[in-house]
Formats: structure tokens, sequence, C-alpha cells
């Protein structure tokens, strides 16, 4: 069961680099790590992820035994992200833009970070989420682009949030992949849109993902596939709102 045993802390550097050090040490599938604030936290391609302290779930956990969706994990979990959220603080309807950042209203809610090691049949799944964050509590240059539930609608308590995540992870974790990927493709907040990467030189319009999780994208070249971990993507011009 996801959530059982349970560490939580006051104050830690990285809830992920608790839960892989408690992984390497042979902590069971479902160990759960909690923070009420972290120092350094982080998101994909390294980018820093901050909050006050008990404003924003801040969770890691460690996962065995993953069955043949595995590849697809990154999609469940944000799928039970944007469930927890709809069911528990009745928010808007949550969109994915790819691979795994939750929004809400076209901005950044909650960030998805998957480490681990294969080898030793271990990953950990930690998740950010902003619940009772204002406006003025993120950085000046996120504040076009990031938000909260506090902000969008409403904010239960963040021990709320986290039972809601779980339950949402357990229940999404072992489902097929034709139905992760049905939901996840539901959810497309880029499809249709301009995106560039490759440092800004290449661009196309996101044409959905392929049975990969790979995102598919029209070029005047031709039709091309992205993986989540070689490319960084922006709006192009005709998404500058976004």
């Amino acid at each position: 069961m996801i959530g059982h045993p349970r560490v939580h802390l006051r104050l830690t550097d990285s809830t992920n680099e608790r839960a892989r050090t408690l992984a390497g040490a042979g902590a069971p599938h479902g160990t759960l790590v909690t923070a009420d604030e972290q120092q350094a936290g982080r998101g994909r391609q390294g980018r820093i992820w901050t909050a006050p302290p008990k404003s924003a779930v801040l969770m890691s956990v460690v996962l065995r035994e993953l069955s043949e969706s595995h590849a697809l994990l990154p999609f469940a979990a944000a799928l039970a992200v944007c469930e927890a959220c709809e069911c528990e603080a009745s928010s808007p309807t949550c969109a994915i833009k790819w691979p795994n950042d939750v929004q809400i209203n076209g901005k950044k809610l909650a960030g998805i970070l998957i480490e681990g090691r294969p080898q030793e049949g271990w990953a950990v799944l930690g998740i950010g989420l902003n619940v009772f964050l204002d406006t003025d509590d993120f950085p000046p240059e996120l504040r076009e682009s990031a938000t909260s539930l506090l902000i969008e609608y409403a904010a239960p308590e963040v021990e709320v949030m986290v039972d809601a995540v779980v339950d949402h992870l357990e229940a999404w974790i072992d489902v097929p992949a034709e139905e992760i990927l049905a939901a996840w493709r539901s959810r497309d907040a880029l499809r249709g849109r301009t995106v560039r990467w490759a440092s800004g030189s290449q661009e196309g319009v996101a044409a959905g993902v392929d049975d990969s999780g790979a995102l598919v994208v029209d070029t005047a070249e031709g039709r091309v596939t992205l993986d989540a971990g070689e490319v960084h993507l922006s709006a192009g011009p005709s998404d500058a709102s976004r």
C-alpha cells in the first residue's frame, strides 16, 4: 500500500533525496516521505522548487516491482494529481503539459520528478503541489506562469491533499497503459500548440503523444517524436501568453 510506512520531516533538503536514501537501504514499496519545508527541492532538468513552510504538498514515494506500464509512471502520477485537485479542492479541470506538469488555466500547479536505479529494482516518485501559496509567495519570474489551489479556487489542508494524492496514485499506478494514455490525452495541454526545442532552434505543432509517451510534433520537414529527457520545451510565438 502506498503511504505506509511514512516519514514526515519538518525540514529537509529534498524529499526525493530522503526517499532515495531509504530506497537504497531497502525501504519497502510504498514508503512515503513528506515534509513541511524543503531547502533544496528540485524539479525536472535541475530546476529549483520552492515553497513557504506548510504551503505545499512535498512528497516522495518509493516504488518497487512496477508493472509493465511503469514507463508511463509520470503520466499516471500527473493524472492522480489532477483527480486529487478536482475531487478535494473542487478545482477547475486540470490539464497536463507534457510530460507531467499539472496546470490550471494555463499555469503550473504541480510538478513531478522521477528518479531511481532500475538495476536495483526501485524508483522514487516526487510530487510538488502548490496549495496555500499566494501570488507574492512565488519568485517574480514565476508569478505569470505558476499558481496554487488557493489562487485558483479553494485550498484544503495540505494533509488532506497528501491523502488525496496518495489515494489516487494508488488507483492509477497499475492501470493498463492504454487506459493511462487515453486519460492523459484527454488532458493534453499542448496538442495543437506551437512548441520549440533544441534551445529554440526548432519548432512545430504538438500533435499528441505516441504509445511510449513521447511527444509527437508536426514540423515543416515532417513528423518527429521528442523524448522528455532530451528536450526543453517553450511556447512558440503564437503561444506567448501561455
